[in-house]
């Protein structure tokens, strides 16, 4: 669908069914993608979440995609871009789901906009996300052999070995097709935001919803070993790690994405029937109370 956020238009999927948050019994989901994606990275997980029920919007940032331009050149203004979005789609509240690029800026979204911020989920992160002068330079010059580069690590090296653990070549084949299709100069542009981005763990301090933090064991790009930072600062923190998968969680092991993802929304949807029920509870006993 097409939304009009920030007097731009921005495409948004929403994973095969029609956005429909008032008759899912979770709370909205926002996909957020990494650089030099789209919309498109989230293909399988989206579609195993309606699947499950649940309210997705998938948009393409800006400049990305279908999505006008230009990109936004900060993590900091793409986090203040995306409460609009969330009020476009005529919602108050959503879970922010980011991968890579994507989860530096729900963090800094649920730092900045708290009560728009139901819960969160940090997929392929680390805090800071530095990204070598050698790569931020050659994005610029000859940035398909940057892409294919990235590819290749975004990816266990089981999965490029087997050609996509049963997916066929493909499985690679999506990544590099998907970010070889990003318009001219974005690549650049989304790298120098993840590198210039350097107070993530400030504000993973300041937020206070529920958060998950994923990762592939065998992540090359943003590995477990950088996560400690993060996940010390963040209040309220789950991490799981998914078995045998690189950085392309959701190419690689998009069952299993589904599943941390659904443990997620099914705790807030269980404590906001509990919350319901107890109101619904508490109403008789105050009729009663102000008959007498």
């Amino acid at each position: 669908m097409q939304l009009n956020v920030a007097g731009k238009r921005c495409h948004v999927g929403t994973g095969g069914k029609p956005f429909d948050p008032a008759g899912s019994l979770y709370p909205p989901l926002v996909l957020v993608h990494g650089a030099a994606n789209d919309r498109d990275c989230w293909r399988q997980v989206a579609g195993g979440l309606t699947a499950a029920g649940c309210a997705l919007l998938v948009p393409d940032l800006p400049g990305h995609g279908l999505s006008a331009g230009p990109a936004l050149r900060s993590i900091e203004e793409l986090a203040d871009w995306l409460p609009a979005l969330i009020e476009a789609a005529g919602v108050e509240q959503a879970v922010l789901v980011g991968h890579s690029m994507g989860s530096l800026i729900t963090l800094e979204c649920a730092a900045r906009h708290p009560q728009r911020v139901a819960q969160l989920a940090l997929l392929g992160s680390s805090a800071p996300m530095p990204v070598a002068d050698a790569l931020l330079n050659r994005a610029e010059t000859h940035p398909d052999s940057v892409v294919r580069l990235m590819t290749e690590y975004s990816h266990s090296l089981q999965f490029l070995l087997t050609g996509g653990g049963g997916h066929g070549i493909w499985g690679p084949g999506a990544t590099l097709a998907i970010m070889r299709r990003s318009p001219a100069g974005v690549l650049a542009i989304d790298l120098a935001n993840c590198n210039n981005y350097l107070h993530g763990l400030e504000a993973a301090a300041q937020v206070a919803c529920p958060t998950l933090l994923l990762v592939g064991r065998r992540d090359r790009m943003t590995p477990r070993r950088n996560l400690p930072p993060l996940q010390s600062a963040l209040r309220q923190v789950v991490r799981a790690e998914i078995e045998n998968c690189g950085h392309a969680m959701m190419n690689e092991q998009p069952q299993a994405v589904i599943e941390e993802l659904l443990k997620l929304v099914g705790s807030a949807a269980t404590k906001a029937t509990a919350t319901a029920t107890a109101r619904t509870a508490a109403r008789p006993a105050a009729t009663a109370k102000a008959a007498r």
